[in-house]
């Protein structure tokens, strides 16, 4: 064997890095023959699910054209999804967990809910929202839950630009089951919507997202094949970042999805952007997509056509097969969540990161039990990331996709925020569309990041964690009509706030009972001149500089305001002033202006933090009559 066969070997995937030097040195001459560059320690092969692909010979090169995909890959900052019988993916990763010979019960599993929606939320009536097709519902739901576990609803969108400098460029991408069985028997002529080729734009519409969109339809590598557009529009500065959804539902009674298999459920999402970008951020990093691969088969065998793809990735990222520890498929899927159509490949990928989370191989179907999943070694002993690929063989007509993940990098822990903390407390603000989603969201908020025994910290850790918590809900939340503004010193003090007011709500609603929302509001804190009062009767509105006595909760409802308000916060002049206030601390005045209609996050951004994890916003998902009409039941919080 010459140099040159060597370093095409090499640069093919079939010798290691310390292979190729010792054979061009010549100290290892016996050595032409292995086929085994890396040493992968991994548990026992058990199934599909542990083994990695076939280790082969790399002979296709990475397809050309556009500019090349960044070395260190694209980042995954937040994913969102729902599965039978697993409402979020903690519950799914449980579910997986205790899978193995258990997981064939589950396998017609169906969406709890899935017929239920909050229009209202979306700013759509329920006779709107009745006529969407209940795949369009559940992706629009999940997409926005996506945003916000990623803090990107409200001011840090801005941040997200396309290469010509554009904010709030986030591309959106859906993959879907056909369309429109619920609907068409209902919808009078020529009203029936073109569900699913509507959503990127409708959601774009409603959040002001200036990026590029796409449906795919049909298949079940579509979500695969959506998230590979995604990144080309990345790689292309169409857009900072993108949304990639996929939902499968049952097409009908008889429980099967057209490609065959019992028919399961599932809807999710992730959000995508450049590794570099989302690591200068602070955000989460759940996993990184290294590369992909997507093509029809054309006349040649599905596991040819499968195989061919699984080499183009590799050899896409520079990575051998033996350095893949993990390969989900259709087939592993279909034991966790049943045949899914369009969101099958979204349920691989779901399993597959929250394995590199967790550091754990799930039990294949008929085993027991997970396994810890050791990473890989080169042969000079440095450790290696854990890599996971995700494959979708194809079906008749469909497409074939492969996509290559890899755990994030490591980081040391950063600071829990990047500022000084007041001693003096923190400006907390909220907003919802209802004044029932402002007290729904606040008791989630209070519920489950400020248990009810937390004790008070008034510790300068204790405060910094506060004003964490107050930054990310100044950053990462839209703003909407109805909102709530309290200061307060700690955890505890704000807990004990938020829980007060949703009491409080919750009290009026019981004395006004169903019929009479209007006076509950108005007893709520709509009422008073600048619309604004003191939920809890404290009184001192303009005591302790912050907006109110310390600790109590002030609230407006700004559904009928007129106009921009007091200020118009596009002018520069009202964002210096507002800037300014917040450095002085002005927390009173600050107060003021949110519940007068200013929106006053913005300005208080400078300085660089990390993303903080906070629970979504809560929907009250009311069941929607199949005529389009609004059932009478009541909200179901979500």
């Amino acid at each position: 064997m010459d140099h040159r066969d060597i370093l095409t070997r090499f640069k093919n995937g079939d010798l290691g890095r310390e292979q190729a030097a010792a054979l061009l040195t010549g100290a290892h001459p016996d050595s032409a023959a292995g086929d085994a560059p890396l040493t992968t320690a991994v548990a026992p092969a058990r199934a599909a699910v542990s083994q990695p692909p076939p280790a082969r010979a790399l002979t296709t090169a990475p397809a050309g054209g556009g500019p090349p995909d960044p070395a260190d890959g694209y980042a995954i900052t937040a994913l969102y999804g729902r599965f039978p019988d697993a409402d979020g993916l903690d519950a799914f990763w449980h579910t997986a967990v205790l899978g193995g010979r258990d997981a064939g019960r589950r396998t017609s599993g169906s969406l709890e809910g899935a017929g239920d929606f909050d229009a209202v939320f979306f700013g759509l009536t329920p006779q709107d929202a009745a006529l969407m097709d209940p795949q369009e519902r559940l992706l629009l739901e999940v997409l926005w839950q996506t945003l916000e576990t990623a803090g990107c609803t409200g001011a840090r969108l801005d941040t997200l630009t396309a290469a010509d400098g554009e904010p709030r460029a986030v591309g959106v991408y859906v993959a879907h089951d056909p369309v429109g069985r619920a609907v068409a028997a209902q919808a009078p002529a020529g009203d029936a919507p073109a569900a699913g080729v509507t959503l990127p734009a409708r959601l774009s519409t409603l959040l002001d997202l200036r990026g590029p969109g796409h449906c795919v339809g049909g298949g079940r590598a579509a979500f695969l094949v959506a998230l590979h557009q995604a990144l080309s529009a990345l790689r292309a500065g169409e857009c900072g970042a993108a949304l990639v959804g996929a939902v499968g539902l049952r097409p009908g009674p008889d429980r099967r999805h057209p490609e065959g298999g019992e028919g399961g459920e599932g809807v999710g999402a992730v959000l995508l952007r450049p590794l570099a970008a989302a690591r200068a951020a602070g955000d989460t990093v759940h996993a990184v997509v290294r590369a992909t691969a997507v093509a029809h088969p054309g006349r040649r065998a599905r596991d040819a056509a499968a195989d061919r793809l699984a080499r183009r990735a590799l050899a896409a990222a520079g990575v051998t097969a033996a350095g893949v520890g993990l390969r989900e498929t259709e087939t592993t899927v279909a034991a966790t969540t049943g045949g899914t159509g369009a969101a099958t490949g979204l349920a691989a990928l779901v399993r597959a990161v929250l394995q590199l989370r967790h550091g754990t191989l799930l039990p294949a179907p008929g085993d027991s039990s997970a396994a810890p999943w050791a990473r890989a070694h080169e042969e000079s002993g440095r450790e290696l990331p854990r890599r996971a690929t995700v494959a979708v063989r194809p079906t008749a007509g469909s497409t074939a996709a492969h996509v290559l993940l890899e755990e994030p990098p490591r980081r040391g822990p950063g600071p829990i925020t990047a500022g000084p903390a007041a001693a003096s407390g923190e400006l907390v603000l909220l907003s919802a569309p209802t004044p029932e989603h402002l007290a729904a969201t606040a008791r989630r908020l209070a519920d489950r990041v400020l248990p009810a025994n937390t004790a008070q910290d008034g510790t300068q850790h204790g405060r910094r964690r506060l004003a964490a918590l107050a930054r990310e809900l100044r950053l990462g939340r839209a703003v909407r009509e109805c909102r709530l503004a309290v200061v307060a010193r700690d955890d505890g003090e704000l807990g004990a706030a938020l829980r007060a007011f949703a009491d409080a709500r919750a009290g009026a609603d019981a004395r006004a009972g169903a019929g009479d929302r209007d006076g509950a509001d108005a007893r709520a804190g709509a009422g008073d001149g600048d619309g604004a009062d003191d939920q809890d009767g404290a009184g001192d509105r303009d005591g302790a500089g912050a907006g109110g006595a310390r600790g109590s909760v002030r609230c407006a409802d700004l559904r009928g305001a007129q106009g921009p308000g007091v200020l118009f916060g596009e002018l520069p002049e009202t964002r210096a002033y507002l800037a300014a206030l917040w450095r002085g601390h002005r927390l009173d005045a600050l107060a003021r202006l949110w519940l007068a209609g200013v929106d006053v996050t913005a300005a208080g951004t400078a300085g660089a933090a990390p993303v903080l994890p906070l629970p979504t916003s809560a929907l009250l998902r009311r069941p929607l009559r199949e005529a389009g009409c609004p059932a009478t039941d009541g909200p179901t919080p979500s």
